[in-house]
């Protein structure tokens, strides 16, 4: 009997024990489940995070590229020749005024007082000749013909001084005219766009926001980049039409300067 007890007392602990291991081992088992499913979750995480990276990365010149593109190569085309054209028309002005202006007309009237006291017409004609600038320009020709009269002087530099202000306001037509036609060409691709969107809205046989909504793009794109061609010519227009403002006074002023020059030599 006692070995019987014994024996039981001995099995009866072996199924205490094995009872107690299994629940470990299940929870060892749901642990390393979870652990496998929160790296699935992670690893599908990890694709949305790059996208919006990738975006951010496009700069100024990428976005501006891809817009104009968008855009279409037909209207947007035509849109950046204008700006290129009035570009280049404002930059040779600029550049012609610029010089225009380099010769102090204070000072060109004083050489020319001083040149006709000392050494008479001739002396003021060959400082006027070998000065550059409209001023000085329109000094020779009132020069040239103050022998015939005072008269015959103030014509001769109202006349010149015209022909002076011509070449100033030289191919400034041109810039007007972009800034005019740009805006234009990007109001007629927003009527074109929208056209194609009604086109396709019309195949289709249903009013879906996809179809309408690329061509509306195509066509705010054009109006967009149409105005900007506008706004940047514009600029400088209005900065081309103050330095010819700023020259022709300087050479009505200077002009004024030389007739009263004359008279008092005169006398």
């Amino acid at each position: 009997m006692k070995r019987l007890f014994s024996l039981l007392t001995i099995f009866a602990l072996i199924f205490v024990q094995s009872n107690q291991a299994f629940p470990i081992q299940d929870e060892m088992e749901m642990m390393e489940q979870d652990s496998v499913q929160t790296t699935e979750m992670v690893e599908m995480e990890e694709p949305v995070m790059e996208e919006p990276v990738e975006e951010e990365q496009l700069n100024f010149h990428q976005e501006l590229k891809k817009r104009f593109i968008e855009g279409g190569p037909g209207f947007m085309g035509i849109v950046l020749l204008c700006l290129i054209l009035g570009l280049a028309i404002a930059i040779e002005r600029i550049i012609y005024l610029n010089l225009s202006t380099t010769t102090d007309s204070s000072k060109l009237t004083s050489d020319v007082e001083a040149a006709i006291k000392s050494g008479g017409i001739n002396a003021a004609k060959e400082v006027c000749r070998n000065t550059p600038g409209p001023v000085a320009s329109i000094f020779y020709q009132g020069l040239d013909r103050s022998s015939e009269g005072i008269e015959s002087a103030e014509k001769a530099v109202i006349s010149y001084g015209g022909v002076q202000m011509g070449q100033l306001e030289k191919n400034v037509s041109w810039i007007s005219l972009f800034i005019a036609l740009a805006p234009m060409l990007g109001f007629m691709g927003t009527v074109i766009g929208m056209i194609q969107a009604f086109d396709k809205i019309e195949a289709a046989g249903d009013m879906q926001p996809s179809l309408v909504a690329g061509g509306i793009k195509v066509a705010l794109l054009t109006t967009v980049f149409g105005l900007i061609v506008a706004i940047i010519l514009q600029i400088f227009y209005n900065y081309i039409i103050a330095k010819i403002d700023s020259i022709v006074n300087d050479m009505e002023n200077a002009s004024i300067d030389l007739m009263d020059i004359l008279v008092n030599n005169k006398k």
